[in-house]
């Protein structure tokens, strides 16, 4: 390693879900998790590799978020 060289942070390491693990979690399928995505109104995702993902605590957020809306 350069001493020399500005050190970069680490980055955060992500429990990304898949589709089918997000929606399962959700008690949703597939498709309905497709079309909450289709409708903005599913927690937030990313494409990775082509890919449909989901930050396992971005997911529980968005969760609390939905339970705090109904109350």
């Amino acid at each position: 390693m350069n001493p020399t060289a500005p050190s970069l942070p680490t980055p955060k390491l992500r429990r990304l879900m898949t589709l089918s693990e997000t929606a399962e979690a959700l008690r949703k399928s597939d498709s309905q998790l497709r079309w909450m995505i289709a409708q903005n109104s599913a927690p937030p995702h990313a494409k990775v590799g082509g890919r449909i993902t989901f930050d396992a605590d971005e997911v529980a957020a968005w969760l609390d978020e939905q339970f705090r809306e109904v109350s």
